[in-house]
């Protein structure tokens, strides 16, 4: 298999000690979750998503197991400003905040408490089951676009976190460049439900959630493909992502680095494990290899 060389890398205004990301929402709630996943390799670390007001969250069951995936139906929980308390205690490695709100100026707000206590910050526009936010504001190209502008009013690097459920992904990313965006992060969950014929009900709490895991995956690399095509500031790739082939086979796609999820359940160490089949000291130039499927 293809390999490249290690060392860090820049994407998007945030130095990375490697081009593999903890992904928001798994073991980014606590300062001690992240600095584990850092310790265990990764590059850099996305935090849960952090919101204007403290929110609960949907009621369970909230995390389903399904074939090659996971379909979970969070809510957006989260201890909004109080999450400050958290960040003080990571070590180890880059941290990226992901944020979300219901308007561009929640977003302003959320974004204005993380400058200096932070690397940068993900906007959350593409979460599909909690209404009000997420994807209900990142289908429309302007409002991404205004939403990306007031938080990156704050002059912090500024990442902004797709939905695949849209018609036109590339022209989110183009509003989202045209707002201010340093890099995009493509792909949230793609909608998705399961229904247990024995309860005669959907099993989770909120009925509708998001699917993520391997079944994602050739969606995320097609989302990132054509990203590439539309954008020019990079693309951190995100979906479905296990192996180090499936690292290589997101950077040709046109993904500058590349965020994990769901994999991380089975695999704590996984960080480490990709490392170790993706890394070589003769391997190749990373930025010969991104984008090199296109042409």
């Amino acid at each position: 298999m293809l390999r490249i060389k290690p060392g860090p890398v820049e994407v998007g205004g945030v130095v990375l000690k490697n081009h593999l990301l903890l992904a928001a929402g798994i073991l980014g709630t606590t300062g001690a979750s992240l600095t584990r996943i850092l310790r265990s390799g990764a590059g850099g670390v996305v935090t849960k998503s952090i919101g204007p007001e403290p929110k609960a969250g949907h009621p369970g069951p909230c995390v389903v197991t399904v074939h090659a995936g996971v379909l979970n139906a969070m809510g957006l929980p989260n201890p909004s400003f109080h999450f400050l308390d958290e960040l003080a205690g990571v070590e180890g490695g880059p941290v990226i905040v992901s944020v979300f709100g219901g308007t561009p100026e929640e977003f302003r707000t959320v974004a204005g408490w993380f400058p200096g206590r932070a690397a940068g910050i993900e906007l959350n526009l593409s979460c599909p089951h909690a209404e009000g936010y997420g994807a209900a504001l990142g289908s429309d190209p302007g409002l991404v676009e205004e939403c990306t502008r007031a938080a990156a009013s704050f002059g912090m690097p500024v990442w902004v976190k797709l939905s695949p459920n849209v018609t036109d992904i590339a022209g989110c990313g183009a509003a989202a460049e045209r707002g201010g965006a340093d890099a995009i992060v493509a792909i949230n969950t793609v909608k998705a439900m399961r229904i247990s014929t024995s309860l005669r009900r959907p099993v989770l709490g909120n009925r509708y959630g998001g699917l993520s895991g391997r079944a994602i995956f050739p969606i995320a690399v097609r989302c990132v493909y054509d990203l590439y095509e539309a954008c020019s500031i990079p693309i951190v790739g995100c979906g479905g992502i296990a192996t180090a082939g499936d690292v290589v086979e997101m950077m040709m796609a046109g993904a500058a680095a590349v965020e994990i999820g769901s994999a991380v359940l089975e695999d704590i160490g996984i960080f480490g494990r990709i490392a170790a089949g993706l890394y070589a000291p003769d391997g190749a130039d990373a930025r010969e290899i991104v984008g090199c499927a296109h042409g």
